[in-house]
């Protein structure tokens, strides 16, 4: 399984993952100059270069000037075309909030053709399938939000099960701040979307 590591320019973690597991290291215009601070040397750049003072001559980049599509959705594009399945994602939360949503709704929109998963100083965070098992989370925090509603829930090894649940933004019916019970949770559904929050 060949993973790709994206960095976006939203709040930098703290932490730095590990990369070795990462056939690539790819990062949007924005996010280059923080992986310059921290010595990463991506192997693409992908943007309009309005975040970059002077362009690096010896990194590769595509320039994309669409201004119809945020720099996350162009980023994707490539990737896919580039012939991946698995992307993770840094740096996609904070400073601004409606680049958050506006990345999760990008990456609703790309689930059947590739994986992707966002990482954060606190959580991990990706849209479900229908029927998911999770394992090593037992103590954890676990938030199912809908996106926006799901129905038909079901779930096993939470501290508050769920028992053909029906979520929706529009009633305030959200499954935030729950706790695995067991080491081991499954999650089920028939209708909608769920973007999944699971505790660092």
């Amino acid at each position: 399984m060949q993973k790709l590591a994206l960095f976006l320019n939203g709040e930098k973690p703290k932490n730095i993952p590990d990369l070795k597991p990462y056939k690539e290291i790819f990062c949007t215009d924005g996010a280059y100059t923080f992986l310059r601070k921290i010595n990463i040397i991506p192997d693409l750049i992908i943007g309009d270069f309005d975040s970059i003072e002077k362009l690096p001559e010896d990194i590769p980049h595509i320039y994309t000037p669409d201004q119809n599509y945020t720099d996350f959705a162009k980023a994707i594009k490539i990737i896919i075309d580039k012939g991946y399945k698995y992307l993770d994602v840094f740096a996609a939360n904070g400073l601004e909030q409606d680049h958050f949503l506006g990345n999760m709704t990008t990456a609703l929109y790309y689930k059947n053709k590739i994986n992707i998963v966002f990482f954060d100083d606190n959580q991990t965070y990706f849209f479900i399938e229908k029927q998911i098992k999770i394992d090593n989370v037992k103590g954890k925090k676990i938030s199912l939000f809908p996106f926006h509603k799901a129905e038909n829930i079901y779930s096993k090894g939470l501290k508050y099960s769920l028992n053909n649940m029906k979520m929706s933004i529009k009633n305030n019916k959200i499954g935030t701040r729950n706790i695995a019970s067991e080491n081991t949770v499954e999650i089920k559904f028939s209708k909608g979307e769920i973007l999944l929050f699971i505790e660092q």
